[in-house]
């Protein structure tokens, strides 16, 4: 495990940026946090997560997909990808970082999504302990150690250093790019560190919400529970909570005509709205309360059931912070789960 003076980041950053674009969180003018993209006199912001996840930085918001012009009978197809720059994401926290994975079991199974693909071949996660988590954290619900995040790179923070470890190639490389600036650090540091970090989550108060009334199997079970229809009364279907999640990964596909050709594109979606998945008949869930439930039955029933058992929620909280009638994931967990033991 290698260690180096927290005076000296400003360095590292820009040594790692002498061969990658490197993202960190920075601090916003509305009190919020988000990652940008390191320049000389960027300053690391101290909050506990970003507003909007890195889960951007692989599947972003919009994307050009391709373009196209149509002449008679003729397509002529313009293939617009270009080779990924290689980059550094500075400060992911254990929960995103798990994130990834559930993102992964979408996109890189056949057909591979090569746009996704190529970003995470590019992309090298430096992984970022927490020291303060916060009362809408739960992480620890979907069996995620805070304070032993994964990622190409862990690191740990404590009053006056950074300490440093490679979990992969790509991270033994870069750790060795910044060698210069590092030095052997002594692990009981970083113990101590996570004990406190520890003690601080076990007295949190979603510290006992538990996934045992959900996962694979529950479906016929969970479906037509009555509790479904009083909690989706108040959801305004606003998608605010699709929107910061880490884990979602519902787009639609759209045609742009800017008068010279064709551009295809792929934007964001959410199951929370109306016209999802909209067809010509119509559509399939009708209702507001059928989207609700769509969401949570989805992240809780349907994805776990057809990946392992994995869960796709990872408890980072922000649709708990976000959510403007505070009607989330935590309740529906504690109100369709919890009190049915």
């Amino acid at each position: 495990m290698l260690k180096c003076s927290l005076n000296k980041m400003n360095l590292v950053f820009a040594e790692i940026a002498k061969a990658n674009t490197l993202y960190l969180p920075t601090d916003q003018n509305d009190g919020s946090a988000k990652f940008t993209k390191w320049e000389e006199g960027s300053v690391w912001s101290n909050a506990l997560n970003t507003v909007r996840s890195p889960k951007d930085f692989f599947f972003p918001q919009t994307e050009d997909l391709m373009e196209f012009k149509v002449e008679g009978k003729n397509i002529e197809l313009t293939d617009i990808r270009r080779e990924s720059e290689d980059f550094v994401i500075f400060g992911v926290r254990a929960c995103d970082v798990k994130s990834f994975e559930v993102l992964d079991r979408v996109f890189l199974v056949d057909p591979v999504d090569s746009f996704y693909a190529s970003r995470r071949e590019h992309g090298i996660i430096v992984a970022l302990a927490c020291t303060r988590p916060s009362e809408t954290c739960f992480c620890t619900t979907f069996g995620i150690d805070c304070t032993n995040p994964a990622g190409d790179i862990s690191v740990w923070k404590t009053e006056t250093e950074l300490y440093w470890q490679a979990n992969t190639e790509k991270g033994k490389k870069l750790l060795a790019s910044i060698s210069a600036l590092t030095e052997e650090g002594d692990a009981a540091e970083v113990d101590a560190q996570k004990e406190k970090t520890a003690a601080v989550m076990k007295k949190l108060p979603l510290a006992d919400l538990t996934t045992d009334g959900f996962g694979a199997g529950k479906t016929m079970e969970l479906f037509n529970d009555p509790a479904w229809d009083e909690m989706s009364q108040t959801c305004l279907g606003c998608g605010t909570c699709t929107f910061v999640c880490p884990t979602c990964q519902c787009y639609d596909i759209k045609d742009f005509d800017t008068g010279n050709g064709i551009i295809r594109y792929r934007c964001w979606d959410s199951c929370m709205y109306s016209e999802f998945t909209k067809m010509a008949h119509g559509n399939n869930r009708l209702t507001q309360k059928e989207r609700f439930r769509q969401r949570f039955m989805h992240k809780l029933v349907y994805y776990p059931e057809n990946n392992d058992g994995l869960y796709s929620c990872v408890g980072c909280g922000r649709c708990l912070a976000k959510c403007p009638i505070s009607m989330n994931i935590a309740k529906v967990m504690k109100k369709i789960g919890g009190e049915k033991k």
